[in-house]
């Protein structure tokens, strides 16, 4: 998918205030029109727009949701404390390799 940006304007509806998407989002995802979701603030100025749309096979809704809010924690408890993370190493790297060794997936 190409990254395309929109611009964002102020709308007020009754009185909700809210944010206003130009036509051509609609029509660049026509699949996401009538979506709804939730906003994630990441600071004073940045937020994350989640969409749940309709195009998850129901089998794989649920594991779908455990990892959409494993990885959610993740995301937060390393922007919440970003001096516990520790870099990935060639060193982990070997040791994954030699536990995995004679792991059979189906």
């Amino acid at each position: 998918m190409a990254n395309k940006i929109y611009p964002i304007t102020h709308a007020k509806v009754g009185n909700q205030n809210g944010f206003r998407l130009p036509r051509a989002f609609s029509k660049d995802y026509p699949h996401l029109a009538n979506a709804s979701g939730y906003i994630e603030v990441l600071s004073n100025n940045t937020f994350l727009v989640r969409l749940e749309t309709d195009d998850v096979d129901e089998a794989d809704e649920a594991e779908s949701i455990i990892m959409s809010l494993f990885l959610d924690f993740l995301m937060k408890d390393a922007m919440q404390n970003p001096s516990r993370l520790v870099p990935y190493t060639q060193e982990m790297s070997d040791e994954i390799d030699d536990l995995l060794t004679d792991v059979v997936l189906d």
